[in-house]
């Protein structure tokens, strides 16, 4: 809040929807951001933002809000397919962008929208927010840290448990290029390519497992690399959950359990900026079991770092006051969708597929450097 008679610096920000993500990740991340004023949100039906925030702008079209003058930043959240034409729209509009994941449907509108950032001169930023997930924050130290020695298998498990199809949702249908690994798996992907770069090759296998899907529900890739075998996978009928990542290198072995805490708190009105934010409960840590030092080998829980979905925000903040890079660069973004899209090439054919990156100056490895 601002004292009397203090000028507000903040900057304007439009959320394109209240849904899921509006709800549950950008508003409470933005309205507890000394550094944003979110000023108008898109709802077509229903007032749910002014309920959960009062004074809130309620607008009724995306048209409206990105026309108003005095936004200043656009968060593009709304369903999938609707990113291309939405995240353009407000780079036309000379609005600064943040598209939530996936960043678009094809390698092509993804290239489309950098060029027309980068004519415009306005930042694009891509919310690939589980970057800030404490267990891959704390795994990006072990790797970085090689506790494990030589790091020769990853393995990243995402998994839900849902044996019904949801009605009247775009999720559940083809046609509106969904599937499970648009959805989680853009997560898991990105998370693959912060820690070792865009790989060789790729072998994919994606189905529908639930009775009448007709989108993938449960998918496997392997991605190809030189020094290190890394396999994702997800799923929507996993009522046992396992480990969430496995590591083993040529010391030891480290296995983590359970989900970051940050989005249940944040659906139950949790404040981001709170002491011991995205702190984690103990019984959660990772178990650690290396013998690193020399001195035999030392099984332990491992602390995990906190997670921090804030600092994306943060990185969108100086990104425009300072011209500096997002965190997420919309690049590192499409190297995403270039995964996808040679995934559902892989799965098609039933080959393993050479891939190359969507953007060749982003295929840099960004093996130890933590996001955080």
């Amino acid at each position: 809040m601002l004292n009397p008679g203090e000028k507000d610096h903040r900057l304007v920000v439009g959320v394109a929807s209240f849904g899921m993500s509006g709800r549950i990740f950008h508003m409470p991340l933005l309205t507890h951001h000394k550094a944003f004023r979110v000023k108008s949100v898109v709802e077509r039906t229903g007032d749910g933002a002014r309920t959960h925030y009062p004074g809130m702008r309620r607008v009724t079209s995306f048209d409206e809000m990105v026309n108003d003058p005095e936004i200043d930043l656009v968060v593009v959240n709304t369903p999938d397919p609707t990113h291309y034409t939405l995240a353009k729209q407000s780079l036309l509009a000379g609005k600064h962008t943040v598209v939530e994941k996936p960043f678009t449907q094809t390698v092509k509108q993804g290239r489309e929208l950098i060029a027309l950032a980068g004519k415009s001169g306005k930042q694009l930023c891509v919310f690939h927010n589980r970057r800030w997930d404490g267990d891959f924050l704390t795994l990006q130290n072990i790797v970085r840290e090689e506790r494990l020695g030589r790091l020769v298998e990853y393995e990243a498990h995402w998994d839900r448990y849902r044996n019904f199809i949801q009605p009247d949702t775009w999720k559940e249908r083809s046609s509106a290029g969904a599937g499970l690994l648009y959805n989680l798996g853009s997560h898991l992907i990105d998370q693959a390519l912060v820690l070792f770069g865009m790989p060789e090759a790729l072998t994919a296998h994606l189905k529908a497992v639930r009775t009448s899907g007709e989108v993938d529900d449960w998918f496997e890739v392997r991605l190809h690399y030189g020094h290190v075998q890394v396999s994702l996978k997800s799923s929507y009928l996993v009522r046992e959950p396992g480990p969430r990542y496995l590591l083993h290198g040529t010391l030891g072995s480290y296995v983590k359990y359970g989900i970051d805490p940050q989005e249940q708190a944040l659906a139950q009105g949790g404040d981001p900026t709170v002491p011991d934010w995205g702190k984690e409960p103990e019984e959660w840590w990772g178990v650690l079991h290396t013998d690193q030092d020399g001195a035999g080998a030392v099984r332990r829980k491992m602390e995990t770092v906190p997670g921090n979905y804030g600092a994306f925000y943060d990185s969108v903040y100086s990104s425009i006051l300072n011209g500096t890079a997002c965190a997420v660069r919309p690049e590192e973004a499409l190297n995403v969708i270039s995964i996808i899209a040679a995934a559902q090439q892989s799965n098609a054919q039933r080959r393993t597929v050479y891939v190359e990156p969507a953007e060749p100056f982003a295929n840099q490895s960004r093996k130890g450097h933590p996001c955080a």
